[in-house]
């Protein structure tokens, strides 16, 4: 019998972050610190909302692209947020998520042999989309004592004559770095320069706590470069909802809406009414969220220090990402004895791409209550390994 399997998928390793938590599963008394999801429920006028149009029998398909008064708000939201106008009709299309997004863009824009700059440590499936479309991804090593911010620098170094596009991946996953105006001016400046186009995920830009957050597609010259990709999955605590965006040139957006079509028909429509009433009355929800999370993050860096890591201050998400090379460990083995011995799942930096080596990445989009029982875990486990214990 013939091998029924493709060599390129057999290739992909597996995403780093489900090796844990696969284990969690089965262990009881186990508390994760790894999953990006919030721990709020999503705000009931939302659900509320889901529920009256599946009252109202709206359980039909829509429009490929989405409800047209859907992608009206995402215009409005994006005009009054960041100062951005999209057209509704052309140039914005509702996915099933943000990964749909990031897959459907990299397929509509790549040729074979085309490379993709992706700045790392950074969220698990921009390399394998990009090898799925035919792309060949570059890593960009962002280094902690930059603030994990992309610098003109290493970006000038990786650009050859096959680059194409830019992954710009803020606020960052997983270490809670952001790009802020004056960074992405020069940022844009390459860009231009170079005739790149930028893929930007923004889907935690409601999560910054430095100032405002800033897209490079406000840029003067770049909203013609950029598909931005965002969704409502961390701001309104709508992971399960499954719906995203993307805003696009006309161009671009036409050819990922035609993979769209193929491959999903339209997203979830109870989902894109939910949504509706998230853009249009959900700012308190964010805010409240924000706050929430502002505390739990100082709350962690300083347990963390105290305890004796070295742990650069996030400015946007809900992650840390902590360092723990003084412990002479890899990040596997040490995220695997911490799960072993004291039951706290925490995903090693290696998840995120090989220069996060000797690091962690720890939610904080867990209770307070959560987050103090894993400290104490975590400290009691520090104390072994120094002998202490």
């Amino acid at each position: 019998m013939r091998n029924p399997l493709s060599d390129l998928i057999v290739q992909i390793p597996p995403s780093g972050i489900r090796k844990f938590f696969d284990i969690v599963s089965e262990m009881e008394g186990a508390i994760s610190l790894g999953v990006g999801e919030p721990d709020f429920d999503t705000p009931w006028h939302i659900r509320d909302e889901g529920i009256h149009s599946l009252k109202k029998g709206r359980t039909f398909y829509t429009s490929n692209a989405g409800l047209k008064e859907l992608k009206i708000e995402i215009c409005c939201y994006l005009e009054r947020r960041f100062n951005i106008c999209y057209d509704f009709d052309s140039e914005v299309m509702v996915t099933v998520g943000g990964s749909e997004a990031i897959d459907i863009a990299l397929r509509a824009m790549l040729n074979p042999g085309d490379e993709v700059l992706i700045p790392q440590p950074s969220y698990v499936s921009y390399v394998p989309c990009t090898v799925l479309a035919g792309g060949v991804p570059v890593g960009i090593q962002l280094e902690e004592k930059d603030k994990f911010r992309l610098t003109k620098e290493k970006l000038l170094e990786k650009i050859t004559p096959k680059t194409k596009i830019l992954i710009l991946p803020f606020p960052n996953n997983p270490t809670g770095s952001i790009m802020e105006e004056e960074d992405l001016r020069e940022i844009a400046k390459i860009v231009e320069e170079k005739d790149l186009f930028v893929i930007s995920d923004e889907i935690y830009c409601e999560l910054t706590y430095k100032g405002k957050h800033s897209t490079i597609a406000a840029f003067p010259g770049m909203k013609e470069r950029t598909v931005l990709i965002n969704g409502f999955s961390k701001s309104y605590a709508m992971t399960g909802w499954r719906l995203g965006y993307a805003c696009a040139p006309a161009m671009i957006l036409k050819q990922m809406l035609k993979i769209h079509q193929y491959a999903i028909m339209c997203a979830p429509t109870t989902s894109q009414y939910a949504a509706m009433e998230a853009l249009r009355n959900g700012d308190e929800d964010v805010e409240r969220m924000r706050s929430a999370y502002d505390g739990r993050r100082r709350f962690l860096v300083k347990a963390l220090r105290d305890m004796g890591f070295d742990c650069y201050e996030p400015q946007g998400a809900f992650y840390v990402f902590p360092s723990i090379k003084r412990f002479g460990m890899t990040s596997d083995a040490f995220a695997l004895k911490l799960l072993e011995e004291e039951k706290v799942a925490v995903v090693p930096g290696t998840a995120f791409g090989d220069c996060g080596e000797g690091y962690l990445r720890i939610s904080y989009a867990y209770s307070l209550k959560d987050l103090k029982h894993a400290l104490e875990r975590i400290e009691r486990f520090l104390k072994k390994l120094d002998g202490k214990g």
